[in-house]
């Protein structure tokens, strides 16, 4: 099928210059438009060895201008996630009117720059030209909170998403792409502007239980109180009121939500940033989360398994969807925590099946991830087992 803005498509199977080649040019052929703009592609490891062999043969035969992605261990097409099958994703955007802005930096260049200045002179970006952010990023060799806190400094209120590739674990060996170039540590970003703009969804698998609560003591990663109360008992009593099947789940499956403002009357989901909960100690009352809260921040716990995760995304995908009635979606980008898929849902398919239901068709290509990455309360985050949508929209 012919598509004027986006076509995916997936490549099965380890490389083959000719089958690649000629998939290439299937593909450019259903994209009904006179030029592409933007080539988003994602590989299996099987590809590490020959990855710029097969980025040069993806811009030549699909006439890609710009092309970025990552490695991971599984993809995601269409309606389909692709786990542990060796393959390629491609996608091929056309996108009237964008301005497109595509770099690489690792983390000696993150250790030299300081403030927005410096951050908007190494990017050539400035904030009233950016309408978000694509982000693909090495999990081993990149401090990723320090920079974050400068990258959230520059682009204040500016969504970025995508996440950190995966590939061979044991080697800690993963890949970035950029144009012909491979990396294989750094990030690499891409800027969307002009008449397209980068729409988020964060699906953090989480459901709230009990009420928001706000700290009353709290040091370093430790909070030791809660409305005046033993962190601990506070837990334990949230956990005792909820009805018997829900305290069955909620065994092993606990973390707390930082509020992302404490400006707010009422609190919903999404309101909250989530994070682990390490440990908690009946003896003192103690409860060590993943985290660096603060007295007087609101936080409230949050219950994550196969069903909150599933509840979570089709209510994140439902507001979307009627945030965005009447607009144009161009595609969509998806990075899926590792943790999910099958492993998670017991079935194949679950968060892109999900996402085609609720905004499809819809031209979609993913990967999963080591770590995801969008905005909570208008500051981008790293996230766990979560599910981060990039959907590009008619500006």
């Amino acid at each position: 099928m012919r598509n004027r803005y986006a076509v995916t498509a997936h490549f099965a199977g380890e490389w083959d210059e000719a089958r690649v080649k000629r998939w290439a040019e299937t593909t450019r052929a259903r994209l009904d438009a006179p030029a592409v703009s933007l080539g988003i592609v994602f590989m299996t490891p099987q590809f590490f060895e020959v990855a710029s062999d097969v980025l040069e043969v993806l811009r030549l035969h699909a006439r890609i201008p710009l092309l970025v992605g990552c490695s991971s261990q599984s993809l995601i097409a269409n309606g389909e996630e692709l786990e542990d099958q060796a393959g390629l994703v491609l996608q091929l955007l056309h996108l009237p009117g964008a301005t497109l802005q595509a770099l690489h930096f690792d983390q000696e260049s993150i250790e030299s720059l300081a403030g927005p200045a410096a951050w908007h002179d190494r990017t050539q970006v400035l904030p009233p030209d950016c309408k978000g952010w694509f982000i693909f990023a090495d999990p081993f060799h990149l401090d990723g909170e320090s920079w974050l806190r400068e990258w959230n400094a520059a682009y204040p209120g500016i969504p970025s998403i995508g996440g950190l590739a995966s590939g061979v674990f044991e080697d800690q060996r993963t890949q970035l792409y950029l144009n012909g170039q491979v990396h294989e540590e750094g990030v690499v970003a891409i800027s969307v502007g002009g008449a397209v703009r980068l729409e988020c969804v964060i699906s953090q698998g989480c459901t709230p239980i009990g009420a928001p609560w706000t700290v009353t003591k709290a040091e370093r990663n430790l909070i030791f109180s809660i409305a005046n109360r033993p962190a601990y008992s506070v837990l334990v009593d949230t956990v005792n009121a909820l009805p018997k099947e829900e305290q069955s789940r909620a065994q092993g499956n606990l973390f707390v939500g930082f509020a992302s403002s404490e400006y707010r009357e009422e609190f919903q989901r999404g309101d909250f940033l989530v994070r682990n909960l390490l440990g908690a100690n009946p003896q003192n009352g103690v409860l060590a989360v993943g985290a660096l809260p603060r007295t007087g921040q609101t936080i409230q716990f949050h219950r994550r398994d196969a069903q909150s995760a599933s509840e979570d995304l089709a209510a994140c995908l439902t507001q979307a969807r009627l945030r965005l009635r009447g607009e144009v979606l161009l595609g969509g980008v998806l990075g899926v925590c590792n943790g999910r898929g099958i492993h998670l849902f017991g079935k194949p398919h679950h968060d892109a099946g999900l996402i085609q239901e609720q905004l499809g068709p819809l031209p979609l290509a993913g990967f999963f991830c080591n770590g995801e990455l969008g905005p909570v309360g208008g500051r981008n985050f790293l996230h766990g087992y979560t599910a981060s949508l990039g959907l590009l929209v008619k500006a």
